[in-house]
């Protein structure tokens, strides 16, 4: 158990403190055994250059999140459910707890720097059913002079996350594990964001996704040498799947497999977000991202954030050198950070991901924000953000590449993700090729988000087919859907056009649910040696055709295997032993 908030936030005795009764969930359990088994263990003098440390954070426990439902009735919400933006206005016109008033004014009164409101429920982070990024996440400036407007913002932050826990996606995804939407309670973690001050902005130089397993490894790596992702600037780059950097802890120096330096500056990170710190913005408090702004580099090296962040193209070589070099496009591969002999970036990862495997006796994902000095690079500091265990499923499922190819093959891959075999599913809900367009992508979305809707009350698990990342929010990558829209598939398939083609993203929310949920996962690249055979999948039976989405139902089912040790991943036509 936290100690109780004692109205100090910097300063205090304890770094994790708590608010109010009942439990503190899953994101702040997790915070607070990496301090006590991880950080606590660490040897000052095995990570030189940095100070590693859990943020500042007070949680909201699960008993403010009862005590304000049932007072302001809004249990009611969730018989029949109105839309999500209805259900967050009604949270809103809410009245808060009045025994956590007095602690809430006093965190604003001693805290002048940005707050990250975060989800911390009770099934959160569960190693069966996670909810990672089901739920909000709200950040706010806390700058204001008045501390009325300061107190208010956090109320309005608390609140919003609180309604998330009623929203359609938290709902769906409770229905395809085998839960009702009453289930869950939430706690709200209050946290200083890790972070520096710009121009009107505030963010980390570096947030990170480090995973001790990797499902995709590429050149010399292995699954067990893992996989880091990093990105400018706050951390919801990754954890939307939007373009960011990867590499195997081992070969911090090896690019990622694009397949020329141009095909690198365009799948490179190009904008990054941040805090808003400048005049306050029109007032919106359903609004996830309404204290949040999302520039360009420019803006970046304005701030004197990307000198050992970027590398810069040289046309005359076609080359790209590490570090600020005068003229030339910026990209971000992050090379004078791993290339650095000042400070063991990379060594440091890697050491938290074996204390974190340690104590968790599991693969893990860590979540972490890095502050450099932006013009010495020392000293460091790294914010310890969350830690998750990871499931790699260990299921006896073989695969040679000769079972790809045949005439009952309607789906192969050597890019997956998962492991085991499904042989009663007999549904597929498709993206047909000539229909993709990314000015249409959220229309896809809430087709799909009906489809599984329906799928899901007639207990019917199905294929899920289309282009691009699933679960991105940037509409050039593929569908913007949440978990809880397409919470019920239990396999899906992302495939690549010539114009959209993303690599592959590990360090987000969504393919953290698809380890945790076991869904077997496939890609196929558009000009790869694996393929899709659309011409099967058009000629079966229609239930239902939307606009752009379509759900076919075979008259058996299908035979679909991954094997995660091979890599490989096959569905065939008919079902069989």
């Amino acid at each position: 158990m936290l100690p109780r908030f004692d109205r100090v936030f910097f300063g205090a005795a304890h770094r994790l403190t708590r608010i109010g009764s009942g439990g503190i969930g899953g994101k702040a359990a997790g915070l607070a055994r990496a301090e006590r088994e991880i950080l606590a263990a660490l040897d000052p003098d095995e990570l030189p250059g940095f100070t590693i440390a859990v943020p500042h954070a007070a949680v909201l426990a699960t008993g403010v999140f009862d005590a304000f439902v049932e007072r302001n009735r809004l249990e009611a919400l969730l018989r029949d459910p109105p839309a999500d933006a209805e259900i967050a206005h009604a949270f809103q016109r809410g009245e808060l707890p009045a025994e956590v008033v007095g602690d809430l004014r006093a965190l604003v009164a001693g805290v002048r720097t940005p707050l990250a409101v975060r989800s911390s429920s009770l099934l959160e982070d569960a190693l069966d059913h996670p909810f990672a990024g089901v739920y909000g996440t709200k950040m706010i400036p806390n700058n204001a002079i008045d501390e009325d407007a300061r107190f208010r913002h956090l109320v309005e932050a608390v609140k919003l996350v609180w309604a998330t826990t009623y929203f359609a996606a938290a709902r769906s995804y409770l229905r395809s594990v085998g839960g009702s939407p009453g289930d869950e309670r939430m706690a709200v973690l209050i946290q200083e964001v890790v972070g520096q001050p710009g121009r009107e902005r505030f963010y980390p130089c570096v947030s990170a996704v480090a995973r001790s397993h990797n499902f995709y490894p590429t050149g010399h790596a292995t699954p067990a040498d893992g996989v880091v992702t990093l990105a400018l600037g706050l951390g919801k780059t990754i954890v939307d799947g939007d373009p960011s950097w990867s590499y195997a802890p081992p070969y911090p120096k090896a690019p990622p497999p694009f397949n020329d330096v141009g095909d690198l500056m365009k799948s490179t990170q190009t904008r990054f977000w941040a805090v808003h710190m400048g005049a306050p913005p029109p007032h919106d408090p359903i609004r996830e991202t309404e204290h949040m702004v999302r520039p360009g580099l420019a803006e970046a090296e304005a701030d004197g954030a990307l000198r050992y962040l970027v590398s810069t193209y040289d046309p005359g070589s076609d080359r790209l050198n590490p570090g600020l070099d005068s003229g030339g496009p910026r990209v971000l591969t992050f090379a004078p950070l791993l290339g650095s002999s000042w400070l063991p970036f990379n060594a440091a990862l890697m050491r938290l991901l074996e204390r974190g495997r340690e104590a968790l006796g599991a693969p893990v994902e860590l979540e972490l924000a890095i502050n450099l000095d932006r013009r010495d690079l020392l000293p460091a500091t790294i914010g310890f953000l969350q830690i998750r265990p990871m499931l790699v499923d260990t299921s006896d499922v073989r695969l040679t590449p000769d079972e790809l190819v045949g005439e009952s093959v309607v789906v192969a891959s050597e890019h997956v993700l998962g492991n085991g075999r499904r042989t009663e599913i007999a549904d597929i809900v498709w993206i047909p090729p000539g229909a993709f367009d990314p000015a249409a992508t959220a229309v896809m979305a809430a087709e799909i988000e009906a489809v599984n809707r329906a799928l899901i009350e007639e207990g019917r698990p199905y294929v899920l087919i289309g282009f691009g990342r699933w679960g991105t929010s940037d509409a050039r990558l593929g569908v913007p859907v949440t978990w809880g829209q397409i919470s019920g598939a239990a396999v899906i398939v992302e495939a690549t056009l010539a114009a959209v083609n993303p690599d592959l993203s590990q360090g987000s929310h969504f393919f953290h649910n698809l380890l945790a949920n076991r869904v077997l996962y496939l890609s196929v690249l558009y000009d790869g040696p694996t393929a899709i055979d659309w011409g099967w999948i058009e000629a079966q039976p229609v239930a239902h055709r939307g606009r752009l989405v379509v759900r076919s139902r075979m008259t058996s089912p299908l035979d679909i295997r991954v094997d995660g040790a091979s890599g490989l991943g096959v569905i065939r036509a008919h079902a069989g032993v």
